[in-house]
């Protein structure tokens, strides 16, 4: 899909047919989005504007050149930004050009990053007259759904720290699973913060782009900090929760092994005679005894339940 944004008559326009593009004055031109596109698309595109978008590999490299590069008059960017799927997030990654004012975007998903940025540009168009500016809002609505996701995920930690705690749910295989999930979903969100900041303290050393900026990125790299701050919280907040997952399994093991130990211990007696009078021994006087049934039994009961009292007046139990 491709999505053409200039300028006419001070607003912005949207183009999305490609051979309407030679149509469309250069000038005119703040931003070029193609999502998932079809090989004559991006090749026209590349063809057209004289750019090359990066490949898949160099898009998910972690290397700093790969990532971040700039030329005579042109900023070549590599980035992943974060979609949520039913198993959790994913890194979607993205290739971003800038050159001479205009920016181009190529990315095969439908982030909503970037469908919030195109709404935030409809409210007030007339804000717009550069690529840069709607490169810095994608990158405002990138760290604005990065908080929202932590806010989100800090509530949901919160919510099962609070059921855990008060035992409305019992500590099984279930709670675990759930709390190395949320681990790996704040690993995944402090990866993605961190894959901006480097960004944007790139951006700040860079000759090409506008000094009248700096201004913003600043602020992001403030508001980065702060989301930081805010994801280690939750990273040592789940570190407790595991610690107290852990806790109640040692204490629900504890009381099992008790159950077994006092069970062991309070037939002791009663084993003890039973061996006795199971003996093999001619000379017994209880097995001619009307009533030795009836003593046996009766010295197995008293022995077991003056074992348990005993336990109990200790508070073992």
């Amino acid at each position: 899909m491709l999505r053409i944004y200039y300028k006419k008559d001070r607003r912005l326009a949207k183009e999305t047919d490609l051979d309407e593009l030679r149509e469309i004055p250069m000038e005119s031109m703040i931003w070029v989005d193609l999502q998932n596109p079809t090989a004559k698309e991006k090749a026209t595109i590349e063809t057209y504007f004289d750019i090359k978008y990066s490949s898949e590999e160099q898009s998910q490299e972690i290397e700093s050149s790969s990532r971040f590069s700039e030329m005579e008059d042109e900023l070549i960017i590599n980035s992943n930004f974060l979609s949520i799927r039913e198993k959790g997030f994913v890194y979607c990654p993205v290739s971003i050009i800038v050159e001479k004012g205009i920016l181009f975007t190529y990315r095969d998903d439908d982030l909503k990053t970037f469908g919030e940025s195109v709404k935030k540009i409809k409210a007030s168009p007339a804000s717009y007259s550069n690529g840069f500016q709607i490169f810095l809002t994608i990158l405002e609505t990138s760290i604005d759904q990065d908080a929202d996701l932590i806010e989100s995920l800090a509530k949901r930690i919160a919510e099962l720290n609070q059921q855990l705690t008060l035992r409305k749910v019992s500590p099984d295989e279930e709670i675990l699973i759930q709390i190395s999930s949320f681990q790996n979903e704040t690993m995944s969100l402090r990866e993605n913060i961190i894959d901006k900041q480097r960004l944007i303290s790139a951006l700040m050393k860079s000759s090409i782009f506008p000094e009248e900026y700096m201004g913003v990125l600043r602020i992001m790299i403030k508001d980065i900090s702060s989301l930081l701050e805010h994801n280690k919280f939750s990273f040592e907040r789940l570190e407790y929760l595991q610690d107290t997952f852990m806790g109640f399994v040692n204490i629900e093991q504890n009381r099992i092994i008790k159950i077994f130990t006092v069970a062991t211990v309070a037939f002791m007696p009663p084993t003890l005679i039973a061996s006795i009078y199971g003996m093999n021994y001619k000379v017994m006087p209880e097995l001619d005894w009307e009533y030795g049934y009836l003593f046996a039994i009766t010295l197995m009961f008293i022995s077991s339940a003056g074992t348990l009292i005993y336990f109990k007046k200790k508070n073992w139990l």
